[in-house]
């Protein structure tokens, strides 16, 4: 039996979405993040994500689709937590205060989290 989503769920869907726009809107904020031994150039990195993001997001909102999505986007927020390790490393670089970047890395398995119980 399927359910339906939470408003704090929905927000968390919107805001893949809403991320993942970001990605062709912006790019290279997300292409200079992108460690350089990324087996694919930073362009290419930033437009995967975005559009596994956008589709991870709407995923989300579908009763039918929502379990896949919930594997995908976790599956990226694994797949570029290096790219958050690496912009903590080196804060100076994208013009973010040190603290910032470091306090950032325990929260994405707490989003991680949220992405599991809301892609039940």
């Amino acid at each position: 039996m399927t359910r339906d989503l939470k408003p704090s769920e929905k927000i968390l869907a919107a805001s893949f979405v809403g991320m993942g726009l970001l990605h062709f809107v912006r790019p290279a904020a997300f292409d200079q993040i992108v460690p350089p031994a990324t087996p694919m150039t930073p362009r290419q990195a930033t437009q995967l994500s975005g559009v596994t993001e956008i589709a991870g997001g709407i995923g989300l909102l579908l009763p039918t689709t929502r379990p896949a999505a919930r594997w995908g986007l976790l599956a990226l927020l694994l797949a570029v937590y290096p790219a958050n390790i690496y912009m903590a490393q080196r804060p100076e670089k994208f013009g973010v205060p040190s603290w910032v970047t470091w306090a950032r890395l325990p929260l994405q398995p707490l989003l991680m989290w949220a992405v599991y119980r809301a892609g039940r």
